[in-house]
């Protein structure tokens, strides 16, 4: 099976309905699993949220500090992204490397070292089918990536997007099992380095449950979400009735703090909107699509409301350089600074 990537908006294709039938086939246990696990902790997480929601005094103390306010970077969008990110003054930095271009990991490790030692990064490694299936493959090349971040990063994201099956994992439990393998490498060789997961995307959270209350024998240091909100417009607009992203993030809170799996501390590691008139670019049909304007006043309001409920240690905005969604654009190899971005410089100096 090939997975395609898509160039335009840096993320793979979408499967055709088919494809994803036949990657399923010897899966449904996997299935039956994640419906039995929120059939039993689903009803008892919620009833908590509900409770904790509204039961709960009220805290003012907000996460003001530099490092929350975090950025995507790619290797594949240049140099430029140093002056960039210094003009910016952010100091929390993501960086995705692929498995799949293990061959030039020291490209990346040289990309990592180009902002200079005060940086927290946090690494993301990408999965691919290769590595999910072959588990001595998997532990040679992320022996590998930890000893040459060595001294640069100490915080890695395993896996991106697990529950969409065109990132390559076809269920939870292929997840669980690579982040066991992952770990029980860690804790043997690499026990300095902090192991962040399980990555599920969007507003799914019953991927969220399986991947945090399961047999297998791991824990996540940090946990993370790829919270995206923009098919609601606002971050203050709701689904579901009362789910705007305050509540979203609380009932995330509460499901991570009543795991026994995990740190209690949260990233969400990628969000943003995707902009108008900038296909094939644009992640998105043009229908969820909107102006540079609403894309700035969504980004400062998500921060603000992230930030607000004091359960998100930090947040990263997907990212510096993207035509079609990120704070720069750079079509016709020309650099062009969104109006976000100087939003996006102000909120960081704010927080100085």
């Amino acid at each position: 099976m090939k997975f395609i990537w898509d160039k335009y908006s840096d993320q793979p294709c979408v499967l055709k309905k088919e494809v994803k039938r036949e990657l399923r086939k010897g899966h449904g246990k996997d299935y039956l699993k994640l419906f039995c696990t929120n059939l039993i902790f689903f009803p008892y997480l919620f009833l908590k949220f509900l409770i904790l929601k509204y039961f709960t005094a009220h805290t003012d103390n907000q996460n003001n500090s530099l490092n929350f306010y975090g950025l995507c970077v790619n290797l594949d969008k240049g140099d430029i992204q140093y002056e960039l990110v210094k003009e910016l003054g952010v100091k929390s930095i993501q960086i995705r490397v692929f498995l799949k271009d293990i061959e030039n990991l020291q490209k990346y490790v040289d990309f990592a070292k180009g902002f200079g030692s005060d940086k927290e990064i946090l690494i993301t490694i990408i999965q691919d089918r290769k590595h999910i299936e072959d588990k001595e493959l998997l532990i040679k090349d992320i022996r590998n990536i930890f000893k040459s971040f060595q001294g640069v990063a100490d915080e890695f994201q395993i896996g991106n997007a697990i529950n969409r099956i065109k990132w390559e994992f076809v269920s939870v439990e292929e997840y669980l099992e690579f982040f066991q393998t992952i770990q029980k490498l860690r804790d043997e060789e690499y026990q300095d380095i902090k192991l962040i997961g399980s990555s599920v995307i969007d507003f799914e959270y019953h991927f969220t449950i399986r991947s945090l209350f399961n047999g297998f024998k791991i824990y996540y240091d940090k946990v993370s979400s790829l919270l995206y909100v923009d098919r609601r417009g606002s971050a203050k607009n709701t689904q579901m009735g009362i789910f705007d992203l305050k509540n979203k993030i609380e009932l995330l809170d509460t499901i991570v703090k009543s795991s026994s799996k995990c740190n209690k501390e949260i990233y969400i590691t990628e969000t943003n909107w995707p902009l108008k008139g900038t296909a094939p670019y644009a992640p998105t049909s043009e229908k969820e699509c909107i102006s540079e304007d609403a894309y700035c006043k969504y980004m400062i309001e998500y921060f603000n409301e992230a930030k607000k409920t004091n359960k998100i240690s930090k947040v990263f905005w997907h990212q510096l350089i993207a035509s079609g969604y990120g704070l720069v654009d750079n079509r016709d190899n020309k650099i062009r600074k969104t109006k976000a971005f100087e939003e996006f410089k102000k909120m960081v100096n704010n927080a100085r």
